[in-house]
């Protein structure tokens, strides 16, 4: 029997994505504190401590649940929105930053479950279960920033991930593939995940792509995005690397010198 709720949805938008998930009478979705764009007449939404997946827990169980988001930054609520009228009703949720909604139908994953980067999850049918998993790699706990702490979503319905900028899927295949440690977005169970140092001394500190890598290894799929918010934010920064592109100007940086 299916313990997820079943729920259709669309995905609208190029850049900057929306999904409008479809709710039958008394079908629930839930979804990030703030992720909420619009709903229709007949949608009532409640901020709860936890995912709902296991509504017979006890306050251990809601406890440890709070716990589990505190560590991946996360509000310690989550909203669910349901359909209390008599027909097909719509809410939808935007993308917090530009790029692309991944939706994924969990009941197809190796296990009904699939690992995420924490920040990475939108929305997702009530009954699917949201918790966290480290990498137990030392290297990873120390090294890998973004990749230590990641989020489990498990269940058997849709739910739906968040990747910035362009979107890219792989199948690997008893393959190996070394990441930016910020833009891995989701992978399957069974591959395995590990932060290693990225070349010698001088690729290191010269190279510009970070001291270390993420390393994707074994069957199956995996999802990589192309501007992660830690790189978008770098990019916008008063002081950051692209300061002095916007504009063209011939003279450079040199132009600072007639700034008021």
């Amino acid at each position: 029997m299916k313990r997820s709720h079943e729920v259709d949805y669309k995905i609208y938008g190029n850049d900057i994505q929306v999904v409008e998930v479809e709710l039958d009478p008394q079908e629930t979705v839930i979804a990030e504190a703030g992720a909420m764009l619009y709903m229709e007449d007949g949608i009532q939404f409640e901020t709860r401590m936890g995912d709902g997946s296991n509504p017979s827990g006890g306050f251990m169980d809601k406890l440890f649940s709070m716990g589990s988001r505190l560590l991946t930054g996360e509000s310690l609520f989550m909203t669910h929105f349901t359909n209390r009228g008599y027909g097909k009703q719509h809410v939808a949720f935007s993308a917090p930053y530009p790029g692309t909604i991944v939706p994924v139908d969990l009941g197809q994953m190796m296990r009904q479950e699939l690992i995420v980067q924490k920040d990475a999850f939108l929305c997702a049918a009530l009954g699917t279960r949201i918790s966290i998993t480290f990498n137990q790699r030392i290297g990873t706990g120390f090294f890998g920033g973004e990749g230590f702490i990641l989020q489990k979503l498990q269940g058997d319905g849709m739910a739906f991930i968040h990747a910035g900028g362009t979107l890219i899927e792989r199948q690997l295949n008893n393959e190996t593939l070394r990441v930016d440690t910020g833009c891995v977005v989701a992978f399957e169970p069974q591959i395995d995940f590990d932060v290693q140092r990225a070349g010698g001394l001088r690729s290191m500190i010269f190279g510009g792509e970070g001291i270390f890598l993420a390393t994707l290894r074994g069957t199956g799929r995996v999802w990589l995005q192309s501007m992660p918010i830690s790189k978008l934010i770098q990019a916008l920064l008063p002081h950051g690397k692209n300061r002095g592109k916007e504009g063209g100007s011939v003279l450079g940086n040199l132009g600072d010198l007639f700034e008021s």
